[in-house]
């Protein structure tokens, strides 16, 4: 019996899919896996018993990674599963600054009494007018899951899409239109794109990465859109910019004191994901993740610990090894499986930064003694019997 405890609300269509061999807990002392979405762990103990942390989102600076990896918790996250919904809001941000809607529409809130609100409006609409996006230049940074989806849907809206990526993958590179620019200098799209909307992770080579620099390069009038994380643009030096009349609108996804109520600054509340869809989507696939790494052992899309995937198991058994990425330690393994008469009839071992797992197929049921000598290998951080 797997138990498991939610730090935040998940979609039942999620949770619905764990199977009767597992239990929801209120305690998470019991519980070998966590499911979060926006809960702050990074003050909080673990126990022993934790294996996963699974993310229902993209984003895990809620999560003390480092931690968990040192504790031998995997910890996962959703990519890709709410790029739709915030693909969706993206071009709700770039409509909004493109056409003073919001003016229009609390025009019409403040003269709602009016008999003669229909005759005055025709007059008042000039406050209002703006331009089209199709035929503009926009910059897509960061060509992630959710940049390749906005990069791809701007083209077909008529807009010349310029899209940079340094790292992009190999799925991204296929799911990419042809009809993207993809360049090599991300400073083209700084002085060329009218639109320019950033989709890249939170680091320390990326905080702030639009800043005075950046917005000295670009056009006169730009329009920046932020539906990432807060701390990618300088909010101070965007206000400057704004005040300059270099910057025409600021459209961010994260209100903070600074932007909130600023001139040229349009702040929606963090609803990038926040559907239905995206909600499902995120549980289903946070899920899923869980599932396969407790009963199978098996790592998708964790953000501490390599990807590694050996399927179902069909042997007699299978051992996780969450451990340290240092020389010599696969050598150790067999020769503890080799003193004890087991077999290895299939393995693999991955490797992250610091962090590496081995998964081991034996031909024969592990004995207790076993198990103990492989935890007792330096660097091993966590053994799992999975079968």
């Amino acid at each position: 019996m797997f138990r498991y405890h939610c730090l935040n609300p998940i979609a039942n269509v999620g949770l619905d899919l764990f199977s009767q061999e597992y239990q929801k807990t209120d305690d998470i002392n019991e519980a070998q896996a966590v499911l979060v979405r926006s809960a702050a762990m990074h003050g909080m103990e673990f126990p022993e018993s934790l294996c996963a942390v699974a993310r229902a989102g993209a984003g895990v600076n809620n999560i003390p990674l480092e931690k968990c990896a040192e504790q031998g918790i995997v910890v996962f996250n959703t990519p890709g599963a709410n790029a739709n919904g915030v693909k969706e809001l993206v071009f709700a941000g770039m409509l909004l600054a493109s056409r003073d809607i919001t003016g229009g529409i609390n025009w019409v809130l403040e003269h709602q009494g009016s008999e003669t609100i229909s005759k005055d409006a025709e007059k008042a609409k000039k406050a209002f007018a703006g331009c089209e996006i199709s035929g503009k230049k926009l910059g897509v940074i960061g060509l992630g899951a959710i940049g390749v989806k906005v990069a791809n849907a701007a083209t077909h809206l008529g807009m010349e899409v310029y899209g940079y990526d340094p790292f992009i993958s190999v799925n991204a590179a296929w799911s990419l239109s042809r009809n993207v620019k993809h360049i090599s200098n991300v400073e083209d799209i700084y002085r060329e794109c009218d639109y320019i909307t950033i989709h890249v992770p939170l680091m320390d080579s990326t905080k702030k990465m639009l800043g005075k620099e950046t917005f000295e390069m670009m056009k006169d009038g730009v329009v920046v859109l932020n539906f990432a994380r807060d701390l990618l643009v300088d909010e101070e030096e965007i206000l400057k910019a704004i005040a300059a009349g270099k910057v025409k609108k600021y459209v961010s996804d994260f209100p903070t004191a600074i932007t909130a109520g600023q001139e040229g600054c349009i702040v929606i509340p963090h609803l990038g994901a926040s559907t239905e869809e995206s909600e499902d989507n995120c549980a289903m696939m946070a899920v899923e993740e869980v599932i396969d790494y407790l009963e199978n052992g098996n790592i998708r899309n964790s953000v501490n610990f390599p990807r590694c995937d050996m399927g179902v198991c069909s042997g007699a058994g299978r051992i996780a090894i969450l451990h340290k990425n240092v020389k010599g330690i696969i050598g150790k393994y067999t020769a503890v499986m080799g003193e004890n008469n087991i077999n290895i009839s299939d393995m693999t071992n991955k490797s992250r930064g610091d962090f590496a797992y081995s998964l081991l197929d034996i031909d024969s049921p592990v004995t207790e003694a076993a198990i103990g000598q492989l935890k007792q290998i330096d660097s091993v951080l966590r053994v799992r019997v999975i079968k």
